[in-house]
């Protein structure tokens, strides 16, 4: 089992997914601490390893077959190679399953099934297995043979409805969030039942099968827009970067760069109001209220803007900030890592890889305050660790000389 330190550094994950959303909450519990087991094709192993440029260079500046991709979600994991349709391969996932706490899969609904390894099939094995399935649609419904991909369901769960400049504006129609938004919700969705199930499984001592939807998931996550529809019956639409519940909250221009302004209640309005010398606003009927600035936006926004442009942005942020209304620029994603809250929270973390050189890597944003989380060892290369995996099942040099002439492993 792992040594490393972190809350679940007594769980051991057996990974048989792929792409994104599954392998993000293997990492998440990778993370925590866990041993995490990840199951690749021989050959090719995951798809995203060959999702780029961009690729990871060796330390002599050529090329390896780590994307960038694939080394988003894959941390703190060790790679087994596996041909899951060889009978062999097939004992040695059930034998790892009997050894684990966890499995997550992201297989087409059915497919485990047909070699034995489905829920029903392993929990017999392992009645404490906790087993979690994360497919496009679910197991049941219509769509359960269907594939998915997080820019379908991005446009089938209404997030590109409501995402995007509105129509007949510059740049209007719909829009997909800049990173697979629905992958890594679903991804933590995941985490969060297997670990709900880890804590149940500590009262009853059974584990749990569990079904995770990335349109589920999505449908979930339109939160505040779908109760918006459900309560009023009107469809949202597309509203550009304004917020449909608080105002102000959009994009403003300033004499020398954008910002973004956040009001989140009347106490910070009146505050920005001090602060632009504009008092006034507060007694007008028209804006003195939450739900009378969203229904009047359309006659404020132009006021703030014509305000707004007097100021540079720098010293609008800081007196803005110094009056605690939210305030901040648009960053680059290259300004997001030279920013001074993200280098004091150390986001950013570099760690050794086998081709010699240091890999970065995003830090997990939990904090614990009994343990630090340390950065776990960096994505494997392919197959790296069968050996020891197999080593660590009672196979010995001549067993997995034979399953790699078979082309098991």
């Amino acid at each position: 089992m792992s040594t490393k330190a972190g809350p679940l550094s007594h769980v051991r994950v057996l990974d048989l997914s792929r792409i994104l959303a599954a392998p993000w909450a293997g990492q998440t519990l990778a993370d925590l601490g866990a041993d995490v087991i990840k199951v690749e094709r021989p050959g090719s192993g995951d798809d995203t390893r060959g999702w780029g440029p961009p690729y990871l260079r060796d330390a002599q500046g050529q090329e390896t077959r780590e994307s960038a991709y694939y080394l988003t979600a894959n941390r703190g994991k060790r790679s087994i190679t596996l041909s899951l349709d060889k009978p062999e391969a097939q004992q040695i996932v059930r034998d790892l399953a009997m050894r684990s706490d966890i499995v997550l899969e992201n297989y087409k609904a059915g497919t485990l099934a047909r070699y034995g390894l489905d829920a029903e099939s392993l929990r017999k094995l392992n009645p404490r297995l906790i087993y979690c399935s994360v497919t496009g649609f679910g197991q049941t419904g219509p769509r359960r043979d269907q594939p998915a991909y997080d820019f379908l369901i991005q446009a089938m769960g209404g997030l590109m409805s409501v995402t995007g400049e509105r129509d007949g504006r510059p740049g209007g129609g719909p829009q997909k969030v800049g990173v697979p938004i629905v992958d890594l919700m679903t991804g933590m969705y995941a985490a969060v039942a297997v670990l709900a199930a880890l804590a149940r499984r500590n009262e009853t001592g059974l584990g749990e099968t569990i079904d995770i939807g990335m349109l589920d998931v999505q449908v979930a996550a339109l939160s505040n827009q779908a109760m918006n529809y459900l309560i009023s019956e009107r469809v949202p639409a597309r509203n550009g970067n304004a917020h449909p519940n608080i105002q102000p909250q959009d994009v403003y221009a300033c004499a020398d760069g954008d910002v973004i302004l956040v009001v989140g209640n009347d106490g910070q309005f009146s505050k920005l109001c001090e602060v632009l010398g504009q008092e006034a606003w507060t007694q007008d009927e028209r804006f003195a209220l939450n739900a009378q600035r969203v229904r009047n936006i359309s006659i404020l926004a132009p006021l703030l803007r014509e305000r707004l442009l007097t100021w540079k942005r720098e010293t609008l942020i800081q007196a803005l900030d110094t009056a605690g209304v939210p305030c901040g620029p648009i960053n680059s994603v290259a300004e997001v890592f030279q920013d001074a809250q993200v280098l004091s929270r150390e986001l950013l973390r570099k760690v050794p890889h086998p081709c010699g050189v240091d890999v970065p890597q995003v830090a997990n944003p939990m904090r614990f305050g009994g343990a630090a989380l340390s950065m776990p060892a960096a994505p494997p290369q392919l197959g790296a660790h069968s050996e020891a995996i197999l080593a660590e099942l009672g196979y010995n040099s001549a067993d997995m000389a034979m399953l790699r002439a078979e082309k098991v492993i």
